[in-house]
């Protein structure tokens, strides 16, 4: 700040630095897939992006990662740890002008908490919450933790003192949505009344998505007009031709433009991902009933070879669950490396002695293509190769693939999956994803002690404790084989120089309201244009 005002004083800014006309404030992206645009049921990163900026909760995120006021003004924490009384901002509202106030926080976090909505994530976000679970179960009429103490004062109370529980707010689960639009019809979130720095302006699935900026924002209002989001074009190519202002890089185009001597390569901006990518394995399922098999499905894996030369680069090698950036990441935990050998050793020390006594292997994928994606036809080569076993794959879209993990378990052997942040504590990993109790525990991982250790972390206030007793759960885990942590993420970007303000979110957080247009969008190309765009052929995805 202190540059941009010395900058202020000594004259104008550059004609490249001034802020663009007001009707350039406009971006385009491309359109991800979404499930849900519904706050309480949302449990893909994809859709949780666009929920983010539509609605607002409580408390959110910052920058850092640290708990700041959103809704909630300001908020008081009980001597015990237990209650949470929480002042609203006066001057917040819904998008149509309506103000919110206690009862629309009380409403919220009971809708989706009530049976009849049938949230995925309900008791994973909520379930601290006194009376959330009673709720669920449809034997209670209301959380009873949840108290309207005034117009804009609500009180929550929890079962006991956590350290996190703030940071489970910033989820969607618990953002406020208006009682009025949900009930008005059973598609509400098509038309949704929120309370986000931005508004849906447009949605036709698939095609097109139109973010307009909500000028009764009670925050920092958005510089941007209007955000585009387009769907079915090659977001590289698309970018390249002034169609896109930002556009994610694929594994397609990340060799050519990680070449210095590329063009766009200034324009390349790539950062970590708060996420690891895993292959989980059901232990109530023959044959990763066995600890052994599990070992052996992490020993016959080169992750190494897996990142450098499928992924090309484009993620870092997991030894354990927690990524490099997170608190409480242990660069020491003793994972089970690739090791070909240990792996057939492993295999014929297991009750079933030898790979024509497993019954037949399916990995379920997420997928519509012909092909499946390529780091899962290389894994397949690896368990072909390293150890002797054929492995299928079964692919569905990714919604049905969520039900089938949630709903059938008993069915799926094996999954590929990842998991991405929703805040910044290693609790959102572990305890969220290996309690055996978790809704999140896709994988139906259990370990008694592992549980007990869970339940000392989530009461544990000094931090180093706490941190440390996390690294001795996920050694305990790992160990365990659990799960095939394959990677951690990084993720890879063109952003046009014009665009200000970028920077990834690493977990669940609005991004678009800090974003601005400087100068003159040069290259940028009218849309709709008069003709289809005419884009090159996409180049192979699988490094030789």
């Amino acid at each position: 700040m202190a540059l941009l005002l010395v900058i202020g004083v000594a004259g104008p800014l550059s004609a490249c630095e001034r802020t663009a006309e007001e009707s350039e404030q406009f971006i385009r992206l491309g359109l991800d897939g979404i499930i849900t645009l519904d706050p309480a049921k949302v449990q893909d990163a994809s859709s949780a992006f666009y929920i983010t900026h539509l609605f607002s909760g409580l408390v959110r995120l910052d920058e850092e990662f640290e708990v700041v006021p959103d809704l909630a003004e300001r908020w008081e924490v009980s001597p015990d740890g237990r209650v949470y009384t929480f002042e609203l901002r006066q001057n917040a509202t819904f998008h149509n002008g309506r103000l919110i106030r206690a009862e629309d926080i009380k409403y919220s976090l009971e809708r989706a908490a009530d049976p009849d909505t049938a949230s995925p994530v309900a008791a994973t976000y909520l379930g601290d919450i006194v009376g959330v679970r009673e709720k669920l179960q449809g034997t209670a009429n209301e959380i009873v933790g949840v108290r309207v103490r005034g117009d804009y004062t609500i009180e929550i109370t929890i079962d006991q003192p956590k350290a996190y529980f703030l940071a489970k707010l910033t989820y969607p689960t618990a953002y406020v949505v208006d009682r009025e639009n949900v009930e008005a019809s059973p598609d509400w979130a098509n038309s949704p009344n929120g309370s986000g720095p931005f508004m849906l302006s447009e949605w036709q699935p698939d095609e097109l998505l139109v973010l307009a900026r909500n000028d009764q924002y009670y925050g920092e209002k958005a510089q941007l007009q209007e955000v585009q989001f387009l769907g079915g074009l090659p977001e590289v190519p698309a970018y390249e031709q002034g169609i896109l202002d930002i556009a994610y890089v694929g594994l397609n185009y990340v060799e050519r433009l990680s070449d210095p001597s590329q063009p766009l390569h200034e324009e390349l901006q790539v950062s970590p991902d708060l996420s690891v990518f895993y292959l989980g394995l059901n232990p109530n399922v023959k044959p990763f009933d066995d600890v052994k098999i599990r070992q052996a499905f992490n020993h016959a894996l080169d992750r190494e070879k897996l990142v450098n030369v499928t992924l090309r680069g484009m993620a870092v090698a997991a030894r354990g669950i927690l990524p490099p950036e997170l608190p409480g990441h242990n660069e020491h935990v003793q994972g089970l490396e690739f090791d070909a050998g240990l792996a057939r050793q492993l295999l014929s020390q297991s009750s079933y002695r030898d790979v024509q006594n497993l019954p037949p292997v399916v990995l379920h994928t997420a997928g519509g293509g012909a092909q499946p994606a390529p780091h899962i036809t290389a894994i397949i080569e690896m368990y072909r190769q390293n150890l002797g076993v054929e492995v299928k794959i079964r692919q569905t879209d990714f919604a049905s693939f969520l039900t089938l993990l949630t709903e059938r378990p008993e069915e799926v052997q094996l999954f590929s999956l990842g998991w991405i942040a929703d805040y910044a504590d290693p609790q959102n990993f572990l305890d969220v994803l290996f309690h055996s109790e978790s809704n999140e525990n896709n994988s139906r991982y259990a370990n008694a002690e592992v549980d007990r250790m869970l339940l000392d972390a989530r009461t544990e206030h000094d931090r180093a404790t706490r941190l440390r007793l996390y690294q001795e759960i996920e050694q305990r885990i790992v160990t365990d084989a659990a799960w095939v942590p394959l990677w951690h993420g990084k993720e890879f970007r063109l952003v046009k120089p014009y665009v200000r303000g970028y920077r990834p979110a690493l977990v669940i957080q609005p991004w678009l309201n800090r974003i601005s247009i400087v100068g003159t969008p040069e290259g940028r190309v009218e849309w709709p244009p008069e003709q289809p765009p005419v884009f090159p052929p996409t180049p192979p995805a699988v490094a030789a």
